[in-house]
């Protein structure tokens, strides 16, 4: 007999009525609120997505500006250039169209002339430089002594225009001849009123580009530097022997009999001056010949044009040992090439420390999953020992260790295994930084071991004895298997952690145990070279990076894992 109050004729509130008549219903389904139900759920769902992004904004915030942004700008550093065409604009633009043999045109140097003075005064020549020192040796001590010697230049015009006048070595009087009557005026009041608030910035009078043009160029340079670097009143400042320089090429150049402004007599004084075949007058070849031959060489010059765009490839090509050159990508000679070997070096050495640390814990994390668990707790103290004491005192205590007369050899020569006069060098070389790095990196390999091998049930390996299987067979076939994701965890922990490592092979490594991580620490320290360290680091990441993705095709990166 059927039930008369089956599903489809009880007529009380089940699910399957309720959906009956939310189907018979027009329109959409709403919330308790009277809101649709569809833009409800999207509001919640959005609300709860705020929530957790304000809960991961700090953490994201943190890896943005300790992690991304250094990488970052570690690889903006490795092609970045500027310096030359920031500090050399005049030079960089004259050599553009300089076919790089021979000598430069005149008009480089004069470019370089104007450049180096404003570098000199800004003191950003010996940073110029350092940056082409890098690539060309002496150019440092080149500038440096630039620097102080392209004075002479401009004052063999100085001297000249003020034996003519003395108002040439006064403040008040280039000023009325190249600034603005308006801003002088503002200027001057603003003196009156004891030089508060901000110095009004210096302007040219109109046309005064016109009829001196690399005057009113260096003036303009002078009293901005003046005013914005120096924080000096233009009023109490002479202008610097460049503009005086600038003056006798405008007025030997051009014509100024039609000025009629402000010190129109003393400007055409000294044009007659000019003028005359009594006024002494130096080129600037000869001045920077005079400064230093090397500056008769062509190479400098061709280290300046190659190296004058804002981006360059010159910080990669020295890392692979090659060098750019004005006939193009060149390998730098033997005896010069270091980085290529030092790359195989730190390569070579983290593969046989990392292979070392699992032949050396694999045992241990072996028995440490097998032992009761007090025991293992015991034991697993002395495997976290290490990381109480100071890295340094761990790797400072290897150096007495393997030393010749260290603790290892003075044994060896005791049981009579070493001669006396034949002791082992075990120190300063790669014998000493793998057996040290080993040691230190030892517990990073078998913590991940251990953790997924704790959780292999120890039933398989009972129930593969009980069908027949033999010790080996079962370790080989039923335990080691499972115990590959935490083989490969800590090879990845300790292979990248090696391979970055700098302070223990700059103690034990002596000059054939140091890694990669020991050059770019120097040229960050001590040369000062970034943008060299700034590539070295990023074929550094690029190797990793290429590993990890070749470990992932081969073993997986999935089968990873920390238990």
């Amino acid at each position: 007999m059927s039930d008369a109050t089956g599903p489809d004729t009880f007529d009380g509130p089940t699910p399957d009525n309720a959906l009956r008549q939310a189907q018979k219903t027009s329109g959409p389904m709403l919330a308790a609120d009277g809101t649709p139900l569809k833009k409800s759920l999207s509001r919640a769902l959005r609300r709860q997505k705020m929530r957790a992004l304000m809960l991961i904004a700090p953490l994201l915030l943190f890896v943005l500006i300790t992690f991304i942004a250094p990488i970052a700008d570690m690889l903006f550093r490795s092609v970045e250039n500027q310096i030359v065409s920031e500090t050399l604009p005049l030079t960089t633009e004259e050599l553009g169209s300089w076919d790089g043999e021979g000598m430069p045109p005149e008009a480089a140097f004069e470019a370089a002339y104007y450049d180096i003075f404003l570098a000199a005064e800004r003191k950003e020549h010996t940073r110029l430089g350092t940056r082409l020192n890098y690539e060309l040796t002496g150019a440092s001590s080149l500038f440096r002594k630039s620097g102080r010697g392209l004075d002479d230049i401009g004052e063999v015009y100085q001297d000249q225009f003020e034996d003519l006048d003395e108002n040439w070595d006064e403040a008040l009087p280039w000023l009325e001849l190249m600034g603005d009557p308006e801003w002088l005026a503002e200027q001057q009041e603003w003196v009156a009123e004891g030089e508060e608030g901000r110095q009004p910035s210096f302007e040219l009078s109109e046309g005064t580009a016109d009829i001196l043009p690399r005057t009113a160029r260096e003036f303009a340079v002078f009293a901005e530097y003046t005013q914005d670097e120096e924080r000096d009143n233009l009023l109490d400042e002479e202008p610097w022997s460049a503009v005086h320089t600038a003056l006798y090429q405008d007025l030997s150049s051009g014509d100024v009999s039609s000025y009629s402004g402000p010190r129109a007599d003393m400007l055409q004084a000294a044009a007659a001056l000019v003028a005359s075949p009594d006024f002494e007058t130096v080129s600037f070849l000869d001045g920077f010949e005079e400064v230093d031959e090397d500056w008769m060489e062509p190479p400098i010059w061709r280290t300046i044009k190659l190296y004058s765009p804002n981006y360059t490839s010159g910080y990669f090509l020295n890392s692979i040992d090659m060098q750019l050159t004005p006939d193009g990508i060149e390998a730098r000679p033997e005896n010069q090439q270091i980085y290529m070997l030092l790359f195989q070096r730190t390569l070579f050495m983290s593969l046989v420390i990392t292979f070392s640390c699992i032949l050396l814990g694999y045992p241990v994390a072996y028995i440490l999953s097998n032992l009761p668990m007090r025991s293992a707790n015991l034991l697993m103290i002395l495997v976290l020992l290490p990381f109480w004491t100071s890295l340094l005192v761990r790797t400072s205590a290897w150096k007495v260790m393997l030393q010749q007369q260290g603790v290892i050899n003075d044994v060896l020569v005791w049981i009579g295994l070493v001669a006396d006069d034949s002791r082992l060098t075990m120190i300063n070389n790669q014998f000493g930084t793998i057996v040290a790095m080993t040691h230190i990196l030892l517990p990073f390999m078998i913590l991940p071991m251990y953790s997924v091998m704790s959780t292999i049930p120890p039933s398989y390996v009972r129930a593969a004895k009980s069908l027949g299987a033999t010790n080996w067979t079962t370790f080989w076939r039923v335990y080691f298997p499972q115990s590959i994701p935490g083989i490969g965890a800590g090879s990845i922990l300790v292979f990248i952690l090696s391979i970055g490592y700098y302070i223990t092979p700059e103690i034990v490594g002596g000059t054939t145990g140091t890694f990669i991580s020991n050059r770019i620490a120097y040229h960050i320290s001590s040369s000062l070279n970034w943008g060299l360290a700034a590539a070295l680091g990023a074929i550094l990441l690029a190797v990793v990076l290429i590993l990890y993705w070749a470990y992932d095709r081969i073993v997986g990166i999935d089968n990873v894992k920390l238990g």
